[in-house]
């Protein structure tokens, strides 16, 4: 994309952390632990109305869910796909939209974030029963089929059309971004001005914490078992996203095989990098930037995210060296043993 140990200064890891339902009071916190959109989901929600915010957010995110999910065939994307080549799909304002921003990265990005990815992901099952390292031959088919420009947008009509037959689109790359926004104005709506939700490694940090203070974040060490973190830094109303090749992956004869295909080559991508970090106002901006930053490598990754006012990020390559925009340098704090924090570049 991506357990909460209760420690002194509420360390929110960027893995999965564990929750315990509790009681709703002024000062308890309800703690809500759901898998969802395919990946374990964690809230901690302060308020007086923290309880009936959390399963208005549940009904929110399931909605969400019913429409972009590909795995699921009366969604609005599986419908899509099945049209392909053949006619357009009328979308709702969620999913349309989502689709419309994937877009605009794909030409931000040069095509490192493509929807249109969904025929090389299914190739490969990366994170099903049915993974498997397929030919070059197959490779090569299926990535004739992915291309952003292919995807006509009838804003008007809020209709989608896929130019060519066996073409699809999977927004695993940006919707749990447009879904913890979406968690945000629920939470908001219901006068919540303290929560942090994980969505899966998409932690949204809502005002301060219980003790009026920043929420303290750690990012996951790439290297280590779930749980030992990178570093720290310190937030509020920010969102933070990783993206990394520990997450979903499989070796076959010594060779890891992740999630984060390059639209370019078919393949995981296979740059310097082995772990994105961005932190955003809005978490589809960080969810869209954590992949397609990843597949760019370092030294692109950096320039784009520079480029684009309040947005930051956490680098790590695979040498084991920390890299951090301007916006960061004083706030991120490594603690893992061994990483070089590179502050110049």
């Amino acid at each position: 994309m991506k357990k909460l140990h209760k420690i002194s200064c509420l360390l929110l890891l960027l893995i999965i952390p564990t929750f315990l339902i509790s009681c709703e009071t002024n000062d308890e916190p309800v703690e809500k632990e759901t898998y969802m959109m395919g990946t374990i989901m964690n809230f901690k929600i302060y308020g007086k109305n923290a309880g009936t915010a959390t399963a208005l957010v549940l009904k929110r995110i399931s909605n969400i869910e019913s429409k972009m999910s590909v795995n699921i065939k009366t969604s609005e994307i599986s419908k899509l796909n099945a049209k392909a080549g053949i006619s357009g799909q009328k979308l709702s304002e969620d999913t349309y939209s989502v689709i419309e921003k994937s877009v605009q990265y794909s030409k931000l990005t040069g095509g490192a974030l493509d929807a249109t990815i969904e025929p090389i992901v299914g190739l490969w099952g990366i994170g099903t029963d049915k993974e498997r390292l397929p030919s070059k031959t197959e490779i090569d088919d299926k990535l004739k089929l992915v291309n952003y420009k292919d995807i006509v947008l009838d804003k008007k009509n809020s209709t989608v059309k896929l130019k060519r037959t066996n073409q699809a689109i999977d927004l695993g790359a940006i919707a749990k971004g447009y879904t913890a926004d979406e968690v945000k104005k629920v939470l908001l709506n219901n006068k919540i001005s303290s929560a942090i939700i994980n969505l899966g490694g998409n932690v949204y940090a809502i005002g301060k914490n219980a003790k009026g203070k920043d929420w303290n974040v750690g990012i996951q060490n790439p290297l280590s078992t779930r749980g030992e973190y990178l570093g720290t830094i310190s937030v509020t109303d920010k969102s933070i996203v990783t993206s990394g090749n520990y997450e979903r992956f499989f070796i076959k004869d010594g060779i890891r095989y992740h999630h984060i295909f390059d639209p370019k080559t078919g393949y995981p991508a296979q740059q310097s990098l082995i772990s994105t970090t961005i932190v955003s106002d809005k978490s589809v901006d960080g969810d869209a930037l954590s992949t397609s930053t990843y597949i760019m490598g370092l030294d692109k990754g950096l320039k784009l995210v520079e480029s684009i006012k309040g947005v930051e990020a956490i680098f790590v390559t695979k040498d084991k060296k920390v890299y951090v925009t301007p916006g960061l340098k004083d706030n991120f704090k490594l603690t893992s043993k061994g990483f070089t924090y590179e502050k110049g570049r």
